[in-house]
């Protein structure tokens, strides 16, 4: 089976700051920024990226299904699954709400998830907790996922055993 990439939203897709980085809305993001602003920091490049990469990819946001119906055709993107939450059972703690649902969906294959609140707690987590590779990517929230981050992904995509 082909690596998962859990694919947050907002941070690293919409990021929070400054968006210069970013190429120019497609005419379909500027009329969707007519009614989310938040919509208008969303780079057109980004789908194109994502769709390259030699893994499946799958939202892990608060926008559940919504990412479907918004942000998969401004993107470009088909159709993705969606990982569904817990309703508040994680334990309180330092590992990150997300972490536990993110294991248990991936069910042991290799994964990336590129969000902008991972910390060392979600690494150490993960490394006793999951038996395959996993690459755990914090994107900037002021500036988004960036062509570089695609290359890091990229580069250790080609090294998971199998890929």
């Amino acid at each position: 089976m082909r690596p998962v990439l859990f694919l947050d939203v907002d941070g690293p897709l919409i990021p929070f700051g400054a968006v210069q980085h970013r190429a120019p809305a497609s005419a379909r993001i500027r009329r969707a920024a007519r009614g989310n602003p938040l919509l208008g920091r969303l780079d057109p490049r980004h789908g194109a990226w994502l769709a390259a990469l030699p893994c499946d990819l799958v939202w892990a946001t608060t926008w559940g299904a919504e990412a479907n119906e918004v942000l998969g055709p401004l993107l470009d993107l088909p159709a993705l699954p969606v990982v569904d939450w817990p309703d508040g059972d994680d334990p309180p703690g330092p590992v990150h709400w997300k972490t536990r649902g993110l294991l248990a969906w991936a069910a042991g294959r290799p994964f990336v998830w590129v969000d902008d609140e991972i910390g060392g707690a979600d690494r150490d987590w993960v490394a006793a907790h999951h038996p395959g590779p996993a690459l755990l990517h914090a994107v900037d929230p002021g500036r988004g996922l960036t062509s570089d981050d695609v290359t890091a992904i990229a580069r250790w995509l080609t090294c998971v055993p199998g890929f």
